[in-house]
C-alpha cells in the first residue's frame, strides 16, 4: 500500500503541478515553506508531549479555537502543534495561534516526508479537523501506536459519493483511526459506512457552534464604520462569496437602489479567496458604482472621503467586523455550487442572514436555522432581490430571524466539552 500510494502521488504531483506553477505566478501562491511540507518541521518545545492539531483551510483552523484554548487550559503537559493545507488557513492559523503555538504547512503524504515529520513532532496524539485522513500518515500513526482522532467530523453530500467508489481504499485507512468525533448521526452513518468502527463514532455536534461569537462586539468595528463613514443608513453585507456571485449580487444590489426607501442603500462585498479582490474589484467598476477597496484604507489607518456606495473587502480576517454592522447578510458561495460559506458568524451575531441553495459543507446547521426560521434561503438571483427587498423593508421581518437565527446558536453549543472528554479519555 505505501509504495502504491507514493506511485499515485507522485503522478497526481506531476499532472498538477502547471496548476502550481500557475498559481504561484499569478496569484503568489505556493511561494514559500517548502521544507515544512517536505516534513522538516520544528518545534518549540520539544521537551514535551505533543497534540498535532491539522486544519485543512480557514474554516477548520476558526473552528479549532475553543479545542486549542481549552486544552491549553486542561492539558498544559502537552505541547500544543498546529498545521495547515492551504495558503489562506496557514495565515488564519499564524494570526491565531503563532504567537503561542508552532504553525505550519501539512506535509506531502509521501511516506519519507510524512516518516521525517513524525520524528521531528513525535506526536502523542494527532486531532484530525473534520475529515483530512491521509494513508500514509495513518499507517505511520498506527505503527507507532499514535491515536488519531477526528474531530468535528464530517463527510458532506459531495464528498460521500467519492469516498463510497474507493471503499476498499477507504476502509484500511479509516480502520486505523482510533476515533471519530462526527457533528450528526448522518454523518456518523457515513464513517462507518467508509469502513471506521462503529464503536469508535461519536456524535458530538459541531465545534462551530461553540467559536461562534454571539455578544455581538467586534474589535475594530467601531474604526471600520469611521473608515467608510458608516452612521445610520442599511449596509447590506455580501460575505465569502464566488465567481459568479458578485455579478448578480452587483445586479439585485442596482435595482434595490432603486426602491423607495432604499436609495441610501450601501453594500459590502468581500470575496472569499484573495487572489479574487482585483476581479471583483473591476465588476464593481463595470457595474458603475462608487466603491472604495477596504485594503487602501486599513493600510494607512486612514478615513474614505465621502460615502462610497460600495465597499470591497480585500484584506483577510476582517469578515466579521464587516457583518457586525450590516443590517443584512448575504452569505456567498451558496447561488452557485461550491457548497457555501460560513453562516454560523452572520447569525449567531444577531443579523438576519441569506443564503443560496448550495450549501453541502453547512448541511445540518442549514437544517436546523431553517426549520426555526432563523435564516431565510434564496433560489437564484430573481429570489435575491425580492427577499433582501423584504429585509429592508420590513424591520420586523429582519428582526425575528435574527433572533431566532442567534438562539438556534446559542443552543447548539457544547459541543467543545464533549470533545474534550473523549481526548482525555484515549491519552
Amino acid at each position: 500500500m505505501r509504495i502504491l500510494m507514493n506511485i499515485l502521488y507522485s503522478v497526481g504531483l506531476v499532472l498538477y503541478s502547471p496548476k502550481i506553477l500557475y498559481r504561484r505566478v499569478f496569484h503568489g501562491r505556493y511561494r514559500g515553506d517548502w521544507d515544512q511540507r517536505r516534513g522538516f518541521i520544528h518545534r518549540g518545545h520539544p521537551n514535551k508531549q505533543c497534540i498535532w492539531i491539522h486544519a485543512v483551510s480557514v474554516g477548520e483552523v476558526n473552528a479549532a479555537r475553543t479545542l486549542i484554548d481549552q486544552l491549553a487550559q486542561q492539558m498544559p503537559e502537552f505541547e500544543i502543534v498546529l498545521s495547515s493545507t492551504t495558503d489562506t488557513g496557514l495565515a488564519r492559523a499564524k494570526t491565531l495561534y503563532a504567537q503561542d503555538y508552532s504553525v505550519f504547512y501539512f506535509p506531502f503524504d509521501f511516506s519519507w516526508m510524512m516518516k521525517r515529520a513524525f520524528a521531528r513532532l513525535n506526536p502523542a496524539m494527532i486531532l484530525l479537523m473534520e475529515l483530512e485522513v491521509w494513508p500514509n500518515m495513518a499507517s505511520i500513526a498506527n505503527r507507532k501506536g499514535v491515536p488519531i482522532v477526528v474531530v468535528n467530523g464530517r463527510i458532506s453530500d459531495r464528498s460521500f459519493p467519492k469516498y463510497q467508489k474507493i471503499r476498499s481504499l477507504t476502509k484500511a485507512m479509516f480502520r486505523k483511526v482510533s476515533l471519530v468525533l462526527a457533528q450528526t448521526d448522518e454523518y456518523a452513518e457515513r464513517f462507518v459506512a467508509l469502513g471506521c468502527e462503529k464503536n469508535k463514532v461519536v456524535v458530538t455536534s459541531s465545534l462551530k457552534y461553540d467559536t461562534a461569537q454571539t455578544d455581538g462586539t467586534i474589535e475594530g468595528a467601531d474604526r471600520l464604520a469611521k473608515q467608510i463613514h458608516f452612521l445610520n443608513e442599511q449596509l447590506w453585507v455580501a460575505g465569502g462569496t464566488g465567481p459568479g456571485e458578485e455579478k448578480m449580487i452587483l445586479n439585485a444590489f442596482a435595482k434595490l437602489k432603486k426602491q423607495d426607501g432604499l436609495e441610501d442603500l450601501r453594500l459590502a462585498i468581500i470575496p472569499r479567496k484573495p487572489e479574487r479582490f482585483d476581479e471583483v474589484a473591476a465588476l464593481i467598476d463595470e457595474a458603475g458604482f462608487g466603491f472604495v477597496r477596504y485594503s487602501a484604507l486599513k493600510e494607512n489607518d486612514s478615513i474614505t472621503t465621502g460615502k462610497p456606495t460600495v465597499i470591497l473587502g480585500d484584506t483577510m480576517g476582517d469578515l466579521k467586523k464587516f457583518y457586525s454592522l450590516a443590517t443584512v447578510v448575504f452569505v456567498g458561495r451558496t447561488l452557485t455550487p461550491m457548497g457555501g460559506s460560513d453562516m454560523m458568524e452572520p447569525t449567531a451575531l444577531g443579523k438576519c442572514t441569506l443564503f443560496g441553495p448550495h450549501t453541502f459543507n453547512f448541511k445540518q446547521t442549514v437544517e436546523v436555522l431553517l426549520k426555526d426560521q432563523g435564516a431565510i434561503e434564496v433560489v437564484d438571483e430573481a429570489d435575491l432581490f425580492d427577499k433582501t427587498l423584504q429585509t429592508l423593508i420590513n424591520p420586523e421581518l429582519t428582526r425575528r430571524t435574527a433572533t431566532n437565527g442567534q438562539t438556534v446558536i446559542r443552543q447548539n453549543k457544547g459541543a467543545t466539552e464533549k470533545t474534550l472528554a473523549a481526548i482525555g479519555n484515549l491519552l
